[in-house]
């Protein structure tokens, strides 16, 4: 198997394997103070056209006088701060995360990120047309503002790989230009008994460097990343209703007891147990 340079999606795997869908719940102004619940298993994402704005979570505040997108990947309680008169005009939408914190894209991002819209050229079209679709009122208009939030998360997933903006885990893995090679690899095979050899060989780096440069950038040994990414996989098959053996076969494992063994190891409890706590949860939501 080889992955030329110029052919690596380092997103798609990410996307096919761990949905995000957006949903709007408010386009408009905001004056005064607004406190905004965490919600479980949801993320947010607000985008600032108009300030000034400040924002507060736990022991942190945000000042925001340009034109912003701001992102809570996780859930988090916080409250804005705009002129009682004039406020803010806001476009927010809640987003929701595929096996919720699970999701390997919310795993990976910063707890907050903050970005001024004038840094992201690319989606300038993008967040122009949401916008116009947003303070219009238009037959269709919340359909097309989810579906552009989902757009607007891509761009940012991008921006922060290319400009390196992040520090440590999967997407700083992703952003570099050898180690991307072999966590797409990973991604898109996890099934796969990837050795160090053949990993560092796709990154053009012998066993060595490409072990410690792995280890150095993303956090934890190839070994760790690729079981725990054949997990979260596993996770997302078991809600879906696949078998063990299924499962088992999709992550690597050559029977049902071996992937028993590894999911109760690294999970905390057997597969089927788990599935059943998910369902039962979902039933008390």
């Amino acid at each position: 198997m080889t992955f030329g340079i110029f052919m690596v999606d380092r997103l798609a795997a990410l996307l096919n394997h761990f949905s995000v869908t957006a949903e709007m719940f408010h386009a408009g102004t905001l004056c005064g103070s607004h406190w905004l619940a965490a919600k479980e298993n949801m993320g947010q994402m607000h985008l600032i056209r108009r300030g000034p704005l400040t924002v507060y979570h736990g022991s942190e505040q945000l000042e925001i006088d340009t034109p912003s997108l701001l992102l809570y990947p996780r859930p988090m309680p916080h409250r804005f701060e705009s002129n009682a008169y004039s406020g803010a005009d806001m476009v927010c939408a809640n987003l929701v995360f595929a096996g919720g914190m699970n999701n390997s894209i919310a795993d990976a991002l910063p707890n907050v990120v903050c970005l001024p819209l004038e840094d992201m050229p690319d989606a300038a079209v993008v967040l122009q047309l949401l916008f116009d679709e947003a303070f219009a009122q238009r037959c269709g208009r919340t359909t097309v503002l989810n579906r552009l939030f989902e757009v607007v998360l891509i761009q940012v997933l991008r921006q922060l790989m290319e400009r390196s903006q992040v520090q440590g885990g999967m997407l700083a893995g992703l952003a570099h230009p050898r180690l991307r090679l072999a966590l797409v690899a990973m991604h898109e095979s996890p099934a796969n008994a990837w050795s160090l050899e053949e990993l560092g060989a796709l990154c053009g780096m012998s066993r060595s460097v490409f072990a410690n440069s792995f280890r150095d950038t993303v956090g934890c040994t190839p070994g760790v990343y690729l079981q725990n990414w054949r997990m979260a996989i596993a996770q997302r098959l078991l809600r879906q209703g696949q078998s063990l053996l299924q499962v088992a076969d999709a992550v690597g494992y050559g029977s049902e007891t071996a992937f028993s063994r590894a999911f109760r190891a690294q999970i905390g409890m057997p597969p089927r147990q788990w599935r059943e706590a998910q369902k039962q949860a979902q039933v008390m939501t």
